[in-house]
This record gives structure tokens, sequence and C-alpha cells, in this order.
């Protein structure tokens, strides 16, 4: 039986609070926290960011979203733009889109060479265990939607008046270049998926529910066990660890 809109209203509240508990403890202990959402057009990046830093703190939380490199950015170790933004003690910082793309639509669209691909995806793992190592605590997650609503959401930019921001040049490209966005993301969460970082991966056909379990993944994985406890865990059939089944078991949307 599907939840009433006060129930959702409940469970979001209850959530946000927990976000806000999280975030009080992490600013006492001096944590450093770094989510990085990933994820195909339309995914919904943008409104699950905005669910989470609702209610958290304007100076103790930033969101990311770089734009294209500049020319100078271009000739620079690629890392090297991402740097300044990593969090200080007591900071949560969110990539909207990351150091990834380099894997995803650089790939796709041939904004980067395949030596450049290939250099990324060998040294990406390694710079990661670095920031970890220094006690950066990052989570990683992909974002993924079925082709089917895909094409709904994106016909939907174009005629809501409200969504004209989120139209980009790319969004003509999403659906036509579908299976070349699936061939990159496989081998980058193939790649990528370690020990240390792994990869998380979230269904998002169904917004509201895929916002909510976010947010309770992200709190059963960073927030101590006094905030999380009362908690329900995520539901397994929308958050899952990645892993190779995955590929092949129609877990992930080819």
């Amino acid at each position: 039986m599907a939840k009433s809109d006060d129930d959702n209203d409940k469970d979001l509240e209850a959530l946000q609070i927990g976000l806000v508990r999280f975030q009080l403890r992490a600013i006492e202990n001096g944590d450093r926290h770094l989510v990085i959402f990933e994820g195909r057009d339309t995914a919904g990046k943008d409104g699950a960011i905005k669910r989470i830093i609702e209610h958290l703190s304007v100076r103790n939380t930033r969101v990311v979203a770089l734009p294209k490199p500049d020319e100078r950015e271009r000739s620079e170790w690629y890392f090297q733009r991402y740097v300044p933004h990593l969090p200080a003690k007591g900071e949560l910082v969110i990539l909207n889109r990351s150091w990834y793309n380099r894997a995803g639509v650089e790939r796709v669209m041939g904004f980067s060479s395949p030596d450049e691909q290939e250099a990324f995806l060998r040294d990406v793992n390694v710079f990661e265990r670095m920031l970890i190592g220094s006690g950066l605590r990052i989570v990683k997650l992909w974002l993924d939607i079925s082709r089917k609503e895909q094409a709904q959401r994106l016909e939907a930019r174009k005629t809501d008046p409200l969504k004209a921001l989120k139209i980009s040049a790319l969004d003509g490209v999403a659906q036509e270049k579908w299976d070349d966005y699936s061939k990159a993301r496989d081998e980058m969460l193939v790649r990528t998926n370690c020990q240390e970082a792994p990869w998380t991966v979230i269904h998002t056909d169904r917004k509201p529910e895929a916002r909510a379990n976010i947010m309770r993944f992200l709190l059963k994985e960073l927030a101590p066990k006094e905030v999380s406890r009362d908690i329900a865990p995520p539901d397994p059939k929308v958050v899952y660890p990645f892993e190779l089944s995955a590929l092949t078991d129609g877990r992930l949307e080819h």
C-alpha cells in the first residue's frame, strides 16, 4: 500500500532531523565528509541534493557543481580544479557531478582523449585513497534511471517553464547516446569500485522514494549510532552496493 502524502512528509521531516543531528556531531568532532552524486541526465541529482541540504548549516555545507573547465584548467593536473573544494573540518561537501565526468560525459562526447580517459581510470582510486588516508570520508552515489523515464523527464523540461534552467545542450543526445552512456557507466563502475570508496546505486524512477532512501543511506553510512539507530535502513530494491552481477541481472538499466 502506497504511503499518503502526510506519511511521506513525516518521513522526510524525520530524515532531515536526522541529518541535522548528524551535522551537529560532525561539526563538534571536526569530521570531513564528501558525497559524490553521479548519474544519467534527469536522474534526480538536483532534487535529492536540495532535500538533503534544506535544513543544514549554510556555513558548513557546500554544493559544488563546476562548469566546464576553461583553457587554463584544461592544462592543469586533472584533479587540481577539484582540490580547493574539498571539505575542511566540520564540513560536508556534495559534488553534483565530479571528477567522474572524465569517465562519463567526456568519454561519450569526446571532450577528452582516450589517453586522458585511461589515465583517469588508472589514477582515480589512488587519488581517492589518498583523500581517505587523510581522514576524509567519501560516499559515491550512482543515480540510475530507466530509458523510458528519462525520455519523459526530458520532454517535461521542454514544456515546464520552471524547469527551463535545467535544460542543457547535452539533453538532446542523452537518449540518442543511451547505449554509449551505458558502456561508459559500466566500465567506470567496474574499474573505480574499490573497498575504500565503493559505489552505491540508487534507482530513481520514483523521485520521492529515491530521495528518502538516499537520506536513509547517508545516515546509516555516515552518522554515529546514536543518530542513525532509529532510522530505518534503505530499501534494498532502491539502494544497493554495486557489484559485477548488477551489469547482467537487470538491476542496472541498459
